[in-house]
């Protein structure tokens, strides 16, 4: 696994230079394959400029020409299309480690966001007692196993949810696993190898949907992450809102009308004490609907005709579309993004939380800017590879910087 950059297409300091081929990687991830003139019309810089970025950017291996698409029939001198270099062709990839309460999931993903090798890790709590560096050593042996033979690994990006400090790359806070104050970065950097960045999962999905997702997303966004965490993210105009210490995002206490679901805050009603999947387990554990408390299993029963699994899952559906409607109504967002396992596998229940949803909005009337990440199953590792993608398509040239 290589991570050395020719020093011809090293950065020379100049910013214009940087945000010239950040435009111009943009443009070949938006439309590509695209043609040089195209790039051009399309990022608004001279075709000299998009020949020296599209150089570079060849140079360290993020685009490439595709001859092979050039029409037969084409008049004149024929212009080569230029098109990312992506996983399928050989293209650099990135780690990505998605750390939950019950599993955790490796992946390899290239640079369209598309999952090229992947593997879940059920390690159902033990993360709280046992060795927390199990997932910097597991993520290592599939690494190992199953990087293509020469394959260039750019890094490793690493989601989690709870309360995380991306620069320092540290879980400040993961109630349900016991971490506080935890250097996640540095403990997957010295079992790896590999530059890591770490962020938490809510604003690793937003940063996904803005690099990968539906254009109405870079004006503005709001994501919601239902699991057995239940946190969020706002952007605006393309940027993640962070906060002061990375602290934005907490909606866990954030009151649902009409629960009463009691939380160990002291209070009742709260979001994550009425819609995470560990609440929806447990109660279908306790009416005997699956056998242990796996939400997973849940939504399998429904699928399979499970009427009393169904009937739980669209209140839970209900419950998340009524916090969202008080979301709607604080932030007003272009799109809103809700990762929730139901809903992302099946459209009835997504169709539960936009009528829910509307039901109680104020300024909202569109159930349509009500979606799941574009990215469905793989969502959360198309995310954590964002971590590192995210960056690396804002300052290109800085690919070597680790």
């Amino acid at each position: 696994m290589s991570t050395t950059v020719p020093p011809a297409a090293r950065p020379s300091g100049d910013g214009r230079r940087e945000a010239n081929a950040a435009s111009v990687l943009r443009a070949v991830l938006d439309h590509g394959p695209v043609a040089r003139s195209g790039i051009a019309r399309l990022s608004g810089l001279s075709p000299a400029a998009v020949s020296r970025q599209c150089t570079d950017l060849a140079r360290l291996g993020l685009v490439r020409e595709v001859p092979e698409l050039i029409a037969a029939s084409g008049v004149g001198r024929p212009q080569i299309p230029v098109d990312l270099h992506t996983g399928a062709a050989g293209g650099p990839l990135v780690a990505g480690v998605h750390i939950g309460v019950p599993s955790s999931s490796f992946g390899l993903t290239d640079l369209r966001g598309t999952v090229m090798a992947r593997q879940d890790v059920p390690h159902d709590g033990i993360l709280a007692a046992g060795p927390r560096e199990r997932v910097g050593r597991a993520l290592a042996a599939f690494l190992a196993d199953r990087t293509p033979a020469g394959a260039r690994i750019l890094g490793v990006g690493a989601a989690i949810g709870g309360w995380v400090d991306p620069a320092a790359g540290t879980v400040v806070r993961h109630d349900a696993l016991g971490w506080h104050g935890y250097p996640l970065g540095a403990d997957l950097r010295r079992h790896t190898g590999l530059p890591v960045r770490v962020d938490n999962h809510a604003r690793a999905v937003a940063q996904s949907e803005l690099l990968f997702g539906r254009p109405a997303a870079r004006r503005s966004l709001l994501h919601l992450f239902v699991g057995n965490v239940v946190d969020a993210a706002l952007a605006i105009a393309g940027v993640v809102h962070s906060g002061p210490r990375s602290g934005a995002g907490d909606v866990a206490h954030l009151p649902v009308p009409d629960s009463s679901a009691p939380c160990p805050c002291g209070r009742t009603g709260c979001l994550e004490a009425t819609v995470s999947d560990t609440v929806l387990a447990g109660s279908a554990v306790r009416a005997g609907l699956i056998p242990e408390p796996d939400a997973g299993l849940l939504v399998d029963a429904a699928a399979a005709g499970d009427r009393r699994a169904d009937a739980l899952l669209r209140e839970r559906a209900r419950a998340v579309g009524r916090a969202t409607g008080l979301l709607l109504d604080v932030l007003n967002p272009d799109l809103l993004v809700i990762t929730e396992r139901s809903s992302a596998l099946h459209p009835e229940y997504l169709d539960e939380i936009r009528t829910s949803a509307i039901t109680h909005a104020h300024v909202c009337d569109d159930p349509e800017r009500i979606v799941v990440p574009h990215a469905g199953p793989d969502v959360l590792l198309v995310a954590a590879a964002t971590v590192v993608l995210g960056p690396l398509f804002r300052s290109p040239l800085q690919i070597d910087a680790g």
